[in-house]
């Protein structure tokens, strides 16, 4: 038993990270033994390369302010590990997540002693996320797939829509190497019957997301991008889509899309009858929604983006040249190993105005050192200690700069604790 919450935090974070699996059969047979708590509750399944947070977001809010109990269950973390379960806006306590933790250590125990297999770091907080829906009896819960979605732990939910925001390059080792299989691994999250919308736009992929529809029978729609007008860009959005208009408090074109695809998710639960819903509804929750570490700007000039996907680093350069037109930018960046960070740190030769190449004291963390031997930028700089480093950058920042802090969530998540301490 655990006796407190952070023996409960170190077990999870220690639990092991990816198995080899063929099917969902232990997640199916743990959920077995709690009643299947899954199926408690109404839920919107949310896949994709990137924006699966803002879009699960936006349709959480969404649904709030119609009135609705609403779960919500994403990742990875920024801060705090409690931020990947909530509902409404209160996330899980310290407390609840401590009673969770030592339910389901008995529950790991039992499968190992029976099996000699064990549930994973994130098939253990996919377990409690249904606990504790079920528990507080959500209206609806919107859960954010974790990897791909065929194999992905949520996938025995059997939602009431489900979404999937794009396909790109990520988590190649698990998905495959080419868009068409990430996108197969996707799709897997479709279940027959059950309508999917994508923001997706890539006519070969949407050729590919219609045929899987087609064959189990679920109705396809897609976020009609003729119909978004007068986008007005800057630390907030405005745009219009089929003639209304809406305002976002996260930046980027981007913003607009992941938008818009919930907009068309909560418009498919009215029309399937889930939910009742009226326009200011959609337009409340798009203007409440934040989310932190994701294009987030602090005093107008250091902006932290955990994005570590080249769509992701192509959608910061986009918007950051769009917003900071005329600026230098600074860069303090740092990247997993396991990720693609040759392709990564191309994107950075003609964007940013300096490199400034640092590490973390995290297992995976790629060296400031390999970083520098694969990155060309003319200016590039090496930190071996990226509090440091970020400490120096933002103070010595001049008026016509901008620092910008991205490629991994575990450097936001440091460097954002101290911009928070400080506000």
């Amino acid at each position: 038993m655990f006796s407190t919450f952070q023996e409960a935090v170190d077990w999870i974070e220690h639990a092991k990270r990816f198995t080899e699996k063929t099917d969902l059969t232990r997640m199916n047979r743990v959920c077995g033994w709690f009643g299947h708590p899954e199926r408690a509750f109404r839920s919107v399944h949310v896949a994709g390369t990137n924006g699966k947070g803002s879009t699960a977001n936006y349709i959480k809010n969404i649904l709030q302010c119609a009135g609705y109990r609403t779960g919500i269950y994403t990742s990875p973390y920024v801060v705090k590990i409690n931020e990947r379960i909530g509902i409404d806006d209160e996330l899980i306590s310290d407390a609840d997540f401590l009673r969770y933790a030592n339910i389901l250590k008995d529950c790991w125990d039992r499968l190992f002693l029976e099996t000699g297999d064990s549930i994973t770091f994130f098939e253990i907080l996919t377990l409690m996320a249904f606990l504790y829906y079920r528990d507080r009896a959500v209206d609806i819960a919107v859960i954010e797939v974790g990897i791909g979605g065929l194999l992905d732990a949520t996938n025995v939910i059997t939602p009431a829509v489900s979404c999937i925001t794009n396909i790109s390059f990520d988590h190649m080792k698990q998905l495959g190497n080419t868009l068409e299989s990430i996108a197969f691994n996707k799709l897997g999250i479709v279940k027959p019957g059950i309508p999917l919308v994508t923001s997706e736009a890539d006519p070969v992929l949407l050729a590919q997301f219609s045929a899987v529809c087609a064959d189990r029978g679920s109705r396809l729609r897609v976020v009609d991008f003729g119909k978004i007008t007068q986008i007005e860009l800057g630390e907030t959005t405005k745009f219009r889509y089929f003639g209304k208009p809406y305002t976002l408090r996260l930046p980027g074109a981007h913003q607009v899309k992941n938008a818009c695809l919930a907009i068309e998710a909560v418009q498919m639960l009215r029309e399937q009858k889930e939910i009742l819903l009226h326009e200011r509804n959609i337009l409340n929750g798009l203007a409440k929604t934040a989310w932190p570490g994701r294009f987030e700007i602090f005093d107008h000039r250091i902006i932290l983006d955990g994005g570590h996907n080249p769509g992701a680093i192509a959608t910061v350069k986009a918007t950051v040249k769009t917003l900071y037109r005329g600026k230098k930018v600074k860069c303090l960046f740092a990247m997993m190993k396991d990720k693609d960070h040759a392709t990564v740190l191309a994107e950075f030769e003609d964007f940013v105005d300096e490199l400034h190449l640092t590490q973390i004291d995290y297992p995976r963390c790629a060296e400031a050192s390999l970083l520098d031997a694969e990155s060309r930028h003319p200016r590039k700089f090496v930190h071996p200690n990226a509090i440091e480093a970020f400490r120096y950058l933002s103070r010595t920042l001049a008026e016509d700069e901008i620092l910008l802090v991205c490629g991994s969530l575990y450097l936001i998540s440091d460097i954002r604790k101290l911009l928070v301490s400080h506000s």
